[in-house]
């Protein structure tokens, strides 16, 4: 029997989307990617917070690097 594939809610593509786009950022910043995906998994409420509050990827990734 197939396994029925698990369809993702609109805002949890939305913010994975978003955290993609702050990985390059701390990326082409200097980070290595596994410290880039380890910050935002450390810091995931945080981040959700900033992403339904409205902020940029681009003015997550300042907040987080200030």
């Amino acid at each position: 029997m197939a396994r029925k594939r698990e369809s993702l809610d609109p805002d949890e593509v939305a913010l994975i989307q978003w955290c993609t786009e702050i990985e390059e950022l701390f990326v082409a910043a200097g980070a290595s990617r596994e410290e880039s995906q380890q910050h935002i998994e450390d810091e995931a409420e945080w981040f959700t917070d900033m992403f339904y509050e409205g902020l940029s990827p681009a003015e997550a990734a300042k907040a987080a690097l200030n």
